[in-house]
């Protein structure tokens, strides 16, 4: 008998072609349900260093403009993205177009991003996906892993996009470790409620 073909996972079906990848993982005593639903628990995405970094980043377009993009919204976070889908347990993926390099990062929203995500290809863009995956262990428990991935659609996006990446890198891996952390953590505290 013949053994059925793996399936594709989210973050390649939607971004199987990129220029710049970031991955953490950690291991959990969880099982997968408990850490991909406590990505959605209230308060375990906003992480108080995230904010700061936020902050810091966006301070020059809230502070010394009279009339910025920025004004009346709040700051950059996962409401920000789209959910592109989830795949039971094993995988959820978040997707985001824009000009992320720009001081209001260019957001572009699209009306079925589920449908529209894979083959959007406006000039000028960069598209980002970052996922959250599972994979049970032997010993009962849990990998935990976050990939972040972004196309450039063109070289003009790649030109802008080189320098922003590689400086804010260091903080982004700094939020994902954190972020991997607090679901860890809150799927845990559900578990032994």
């Amino acid at each position: 008998m013949k053994d059925a073909e793996p399936k594709m996972k989210l973050i390649d079906e939607f971004l199987p072609v990129f220029q710049f990848r970031e991955r953490h993982e950690l291991i959990a005593k969880a099982t997968p349900a408990a850490l991909l639903n406590a990505v959605f628990l209230p308060r375990v995405t906003e992480d108080p260093w995230a904010r700061i970094f936020i902050r810091l980043r966006e301070a020059p377009d809230r502070w010394l403009r009279a009339r910025s993009s920025l004004a009346g919204r709040p700051g950059f976070g996962i409401d920000d993205f789209m959910i592109l889908g989830r795949d039971a347990d094993r995988e959820i993926a978040f997707g985001l177009v824009g000009r992320f390099w720009q001081r209001d990062y260019g957001l572009v929203a699209l009306a079925h991003p589920k449908l529209e995500f894979a083959g959007f290809s406006e000039p000028g863009l960069a598209k980002l996906v970052l996922n959250l995956s599972t994979e049970p262990l032997a010993d009962g428990r849990t990998r935990l892993v976050t990939e972040t991935r972004v196309h450039c659609i063109d070289g003009s996006a790649m030109r802008r996009f080189a320098p922003y990446w590689w400086l804010i890198r260091p903080v982004s891996a700094l939020i994902r470790r954190r972020l991997l952390a607090r679901i860890r953590d809150a799927a845990v505290r559900t578990h032994h409620r």
